[in-house]
């Protein structure tokens, strides 16, 4: 543990990643805040996506989605999940790996409304993954939606969050002649005391 000074100094991983995010907020021109997100599906076939992950909390990472999509069907069908946050500017990457479960409840509400009312909108209108004939059938879906839901439209039943709670968190910094610095924090269950360790690059 002696070992981990400077950027990697510190006890608390999820402490780490929002020190680590917040710099990057400062330097990455696009969506510092993206993840590719990694799911299996029912044969185990990995499948990856960029989302926007929209909370570190002190035990967990949280993002947002359509209920009905298909990362959101690997997720709850293999209650568990992986992703990689990737800063270009900083040269530095977070690997998680853990168990997930759906926010549902108030907090996704207050995300929900914090939205823009298009991007509100635009979630009850999107059969997120499903076949799209042409754009202008979204767009007279939106209309629809608009005329119907009004301009405070509840949060839709079928999007929300979901929670990663992570058994593995891995920091990674570049190093000159690819000698990159890797720390991997370890748990054996979410409820665990963590042990990191540093890995040869």
């Amino acid at each position: 543990m002696s070992d981990r000074t400077g950027i990697f100094a510190g006890d608390d991983p999820f402490q780490l990643a929002r020190d680590w995010l917040a710099e990057a907020e400062k330097s990455e021109i696009n969506d510092p805040n993206a993840i590719a997100l990694s799911t299996v599906d029912a044969d185990g076939l990995p499948n990856a996506r960029m989302v926007l992950l929209k909370e570190i909390e002190d035990d967990a990472f949280v993002f947002y989605t359509n209920y009905t999509s298909k990362k959101a069907q690997e997720l709850e069908g293999a209650g568990k999940a992986a992703f990689v946050m990737h800063w270009k500017s900083l040269r530095r990457q977070i690997r998680v790996r853990g168990t997930i479960e759906r926010e549902d409840g108030p907090q996704a509400d207050e995300y929900y409304h914090s939205r823009s009312l298009k991007s509100r909108l635009g979630a009850w209108a999107s059969k997120q993954s499903q076949p799209l004939d042409s754009r202008s059938t979204l767009m007279a879906e939106v209309a629809v939606v608009t005329a119907k839901e009004g301009i405070n439209p509840a949060r839709p039943p079928f999007w929300g969050g979901f929670r990663i709670t992570p058994v593995e968190i891995e920091f990674w910094a570049d190093g000159a002649f690819r000698l990159h610095d890797r720390f991997r924090w370890t748990r054996e269950g979410v409820n665990a005391p963590w042990s990191a360790v540093r890995l040869y690059p």
